[in-house]
């Protein structure tokens, strides 16, 4: 029997300094520091609807819908009207700029928040900043995706409302990237 109250062999979990998962996973964690920028959302708002397809077909076919509405007025009437133009540009518009619109919103309620302290380990991740920590396990995510410059792990449910976007720059040490990759790939799938 150890000093600490704890059996030889025996992994102890709980929250560690910084509201980190505490244990024999520790030996494993990767951490990383950031501060949240709009980029990351965005990536991670394109990652879920890329998995999801569903945003992707209905701004497509509304985007397809808009320009024939467009095109059989400017043939119905033999000039293109300027209103119908305003109106089809501005779709085109709020159509492209909806997930800058989402980002940005986003931004503005974590960008506050400070400095992000992630600790991704076999008991999940666990993220804390000036003003809340967050553990998740990671029984919550369904899988992750990489991209060049990010982790993004969706959750389970079916309209993946919970996006951890885990930017690679935070990284603390050479190769942390592929250890946390390495974990990533041991609790979780990729999709």
């Amino acid at each position: 029997m150890a000093g600490d109250g704890t059996t030889e062999g025996t992994e102890v979990t709980g929250i560690g300094e910084g509201g980190a998962p505490a244990g024999a996973g520790e030996r494993e964690a990767v951490r990383l520091s950031y501060r949240p920028q709009p980029s990351d959302t965005l990536t991670g708002l394109r990652v879920r609807d890329r998995i999801k397809r569903t945003w992707l077909v209905l701004r497509s076919a509304f985007l397809v819908l808009w320009v024939g509405q467009w095109l059989l007025a400017a043939v119905r009437n033999g000039s293109v009207e300027v209103v119908s133009s305003v109106l089809f540009l501005f779709v085109v518009v709020v159509l492209w700029g909806y997930p800058r619109l989402q980002a940005s919103g986003v931004q503005r309620l974590v960008g506050w928040q400070g400095e992000y302290h992630v600790t991704v380990s076999a008991s999940g991740i666990s993220c804390a900043n000036d003003h809340s920590t967050l553990i998740q396990k990671w029984s919550v995510f369904r899988g992750y995706r990489e991209t060049p410059g990010h982790f993004v792990l969706l959750s389970r449910d079916p309209n993946i409302m919970v996006l951890d976007v885990l930017p690679k720059r935070g990284a603390e040490e050479a190769g942390d990237v592929d250890r946390l990759r390495a974990l990533l790939d041991r609790y979780s799938t990729r999709v």
